[in-house]
């Protein structure tokens, strides 16, 4: 099987993709072998491309081409609110809701005993001071309803406490246990229309 070695490199590479196990990385690189003009060739470039000029925007940590995400530099954008998600996929989820018109702030995880994860790791600093400089009036926990993601948004919010800014969470709707990624844009939209002090 020498002469396979780099669809099998490509295949073993696939199959750390989330939601891709060997099986489907398999048929991945099959569909992709097939169809190399139409798919393959023009992926493989746009994926250099993103390679080279993908980074994290200096302001909240979301992904963009420039220092500044377009969220960030968008002037129609809220300056008052700012919506703390725990990874990209979570303020993607939130802007196909089309419910929210503020800000963001991506922490990047959530804070972890087990993992080493401390406030420091997550740049919660950096938020805070982040709060003050852009006079924000309320900020909003958008963070997963699971035991780490609680404990991440009661330690934001005792942070909070001393500046007297309105703090909420996302309202009843997101399952406990639930991944924003992973929920339908009606009930994203509801949860924040529907919002509650923490």
């Amino acid at each position: 099987m020498q002469d396979t070695r780099d669809i099998e490199t490509l295949i073993d590479l696939m199959a750390r993709l989330p939601g891709l196990g060997p099986r489907s990385a398999r048929r991945a690189v099959l569909a992709l072998l097939k169809k190399r003009g139409q798919l393959m060739v023009p992926l493989a470039q746009a994926m250099a491309g993103v390679a080279l000029s993908a980074k994290d925007c200096i302001t909240c940590g979301n992904i963009s081409t420039q220092d500044h995400c377009p969220i960030c530099t968008d002037p129609a954008r809220a300056t008052a609110e700012i919506c703390v998600v725990e990874d990209i996929a979570d303020l993607w989820a939130l802007e196909r809701s089309g419910g929210f018109r503020g800000r963001y702030h991506v922490l990047g995880g959530t804070l972890s005993a087990l993992d080493a994860i401390g406030p420091d790791e997550l740049g919660i600093p950096r938020l805070l001071a982040r709060i003050q400089d852009e006079a924000t009036k309320e900020v909003i926990l958008a963070l997963a309803a699971t035991v780490d993601g609680q404990t991440t948004a009661h330690y934001i919010a005792d942070c909070l406490a001393p500046l007297n800014i309105q703090v909420s969470s996302l309202a009843q709707g997101v399952p406990v246990g639930g991944e924003l990624d992973y929920l339908d844009d009606g009930t994203i939209g509801a949860a924040l229309r529907a919002r509650k002090k923490f």
